[in-house]
């Protein structure tokens, strides 16, 4: 197969697969996806939240050490199917902006200060909110008979309702206290600290009674399937639960999976953790390691999802406090940041399967921007930095595709010499192929090498929240959107329409017509790309130009030299040779002179380009006045003397 026709090949079939998928996605969204703008068809006040239930084996685990006890298992309480509204306690700290409702004394509403709203920018953006259409809340309580759970209403301690992180200080801790029921007391506890996305939920449990309890705790996440507003119209990332263990390693957790109830994962562990994941953010709950938990992920109803941890308390005696935290983490995917927190969090920013590549680009990424301080450069110096690593093998395929240029005239004459034998024409172009020394998959098979390190790099550049809002200059100054005015993607389009020009020229008609819908269909596409990845594959494009025209006019050069070295050979070889002195011819006219006799003498005859006899050479003889007369065209004449 020809080099550009499989280069044709990949460039579209991978156009088609993301046009596939970004249509699927637009025009086919899950079952229990609810669009933008559309409304929910179970509000607030119908959602289905029962209580977990922990499983046979956290269960028994509790159980073996009750049972020297002689104390009973307990059993889920039946709660109510809504969410209740309660009196709202505001905290903010230097990273968020959170608001906690007395009612199940949950996170209803977190706002990240650094990272501005879509729709407004002077707004935080919300991870946490509990609205109709769009929600997701953090949830925790204790599971046992009369224990507080996501629908007690608490009391705040000391009638506080705002909270604020002062200077000097290094955290804020909110405390609400939930009825005491048979003799147990228990506060929920918050504790914010600066400079950090992780709050701490704690419970402590005072048993007042006579008897032991054994309560166990659950925290979890709910939420709707919607992607956030001013997610990629053509550009899609992952939406759902993650969890990750050290036997399984990282996990995703599809809403579709659980739709059909199809969804496979580890249940009970001693490390590990879960979350919800969307473009840029997540929200997990981080059990310390060790401790023995049991995950869980399940569908309540439709456009809604849970994820989390059950934990179990131990058993609480008559007259104990006992203490249960859990490190509850909502904002930004920053890969740095997030290792530091858990054992294979960092995972959460999607690379898909080429993260092995995508770790160290970003790194590199990272690398430059503490040079610049801008990532719009640090994209600019990444792209210079991988072109040039592999620039002997893409100047190996562009010294391939300029061969291929400079002999196309050829090639095309063997096409129409045996236009009606394809499989002679095929081995007649193998062999010119191998009388050229030219492979004609020389030009594909450096690009393929090339190809997963660029996607790679797109993913790159795709899932990096710190890209958001992240300005280039003048005016781009977000690079996870599209560009506003559409500058980058027509200059893309016109930079592919020259890469074009310097690649050969197809033979077939229809591949032309390709090669010339391509530079506007792709500029189209680019449309919707964020406007980081444009001016990635941009710089790319230039990159690539530069060092495809040095090789393609380098190897012009050399093919037009040695054209000329040949037409000089052809002139030298068909040229006549210079007339040499006709020693004959003058030693007759002497003679000729002394005798004063008449004296034939043949004319020197050259024959030009075009074989026409050309008259070189005539002789004057005789004594007084002699005349030689050469001889026409074919046959010579007698000189007479006059």
């Amino acid at each position: 197969m020809e080099t550009k026709k499989l280069l044709l090949i990949i460039i579209f079939s991978t156009s088609l697969l993301f046009l596939w998928d970004a249509w699927q996605k637009e025009l086919y969204p899950p079952s229990s996806q609810v669009m933008p703008g559309a409304t929910s068809t179970e509000s607030s006040n119908q959602r289905h939240d029962p209580l977990p239930v922990p499983g046979d084996e956290l269960a028994a685990s509790a159980a073996e050490s009750s049972a020297a006890l002689g104390i009973e298992g307990v059993n889920p309480s039946v709660t109510p199917n809504l969410f209740p509204i309660g009196e709202k306690i505001q905290v903010r700290t230097d990273m968020v902006i959170a608001e906690i409702d007395t009612a199940g004394g949950d996170i209803r509403q977190l706002g990240l200060i650094e990272h501005p709203s879509r729709e407004d920018i002077n707004k935080p953006y919300e991870l946490l909110l509990d609205k109709t259409a769009r929600f997701q809340v953090a949830q925790s309580g204790l599971i046992g008979d009369g224990l507080p759970n996501h629908k007690t209403k608490y009391t705040v301690e000391d009638n506080k309702y705002s909270y604020q992180l002062e200077p000097g200080q290094e955290k804020v801790v909110v405390r609400l206290v939930a009825p005491e029921v048979d003799g147990v007391q228990v506060a929920k506890i918050y504790t914010f600290h600066r400079g950090s996305y992780v709050i701490d939920v704690e419970f402590e449990i005072a048993n007042h009674s006579e008897a032991t309890i054994i309560p166990f705790s659950y925290f979890q996440m709910l939420r709707d399937p919607n992607e956030p507003v001013g997610a990629g119209a053509l550009v899609h990332s992952y939406t759902g639960a993650a969890m990750y263990t050290d036997d399984e390693k990282f996990l995703k957790i599809k809403f579709s999976d659980l739709d059909k109830n199809k969804a496979e994962y580890p249940t009970n562990a001693d490390n590990g953790w879960i979350a919800m994941l969307e473009h840029y953010f997540l929200t997990a709950w981080l059990p310390e390691p060790g401790s023995p938990r049991e995950y869980f992920a399940k569908r309540l109803a439709p456009n809604q999802y849970t994820a989390g941890v059950i934990a179990p308390v131990g058993a609480v005696e008559p007259d104990q406090v006992k203490n249960i935290s859990m490190p509850f983490y909502a904002g930004p995917q920053e890969q740095n940041k997030l290792a530091e927190l858990a054992p294979g969090l960092e995972l959460t920013v999607d690379y898909g399967w080429l993260t092995v590549l995508a770790k160290p680009l970003f790194w590199l990424l990272s690398f430059y921007h503490s040079w610049t301080d801008n990532w719009g450069i640090a994209i600019i110096l990444l792209t210079l930095t991988v072109k040039l690593i592999f620039f002997p093998l893409s100047a190996a395929g562009y010294r391939s595709m300029a061969k291929l240029r400079v002999v196309t005239p050829k090639l095309q004459r063997i096409r129409e010499q045996y236009a009606s034998d394809r499989q002679r024409m095929h081995q007649a172009m193998m062999e010119f192929y191998k009388e050229e020394k030219i492979n004609p998959m020389g030009g594909c098979l450096p690009i393929l090498v090339q190809i997963p390190v660029f996607i790679a790099l797109f993913w790159t550049l795709l899932a990096a929240v710190e890209l958001r809002y992240a300005p280039l200059a003048l005016w781009i100054t977000d690079m996870s959107v599209p560009d506003p005015y559409y500058v980058l993607p027509v200059i893309m389009g016109v930079s592919m329409w020259i890469q074009s020009k310097l690649s050969p020229t197809p033979a077939d008609p229809i591949q032309a017509k390709v090669m010339q819908i391509m530079p506007i269909a792709f500029s189209i596409f680019f449309f919707f790309f964020p406007a980081g990845l444009v001016l990635y594959s941009l710089c790319n494009n230039i990159l690539s130009i530069a060092q495809q025209w040095q090789i393609t006019r380098m190897y012009e050069n050399k093919a037009a030299e040695e054209a000329t070295k040949d037409r000089n050979k052809k002139k030298t070889k068909n040229s006549p040779e210079p007339v040499k002195e006709n020693l004959q011819l003058t030693a007759s006219v002497e003679n000729a002179e002394a005798n004063n006799a008449p004296v034939e003498v043949a004319s020197a005859v050259s024959t030009d380009k075009n074989d026409k006899p050309q008259i070189k050479q005539t002789a004057v003889a005789g004594r007084n006045k002699a005349t030689v007369k050469p001889k026409s065209n074919s046959v010579a004449k007698k000189i007479k003397k006059k």
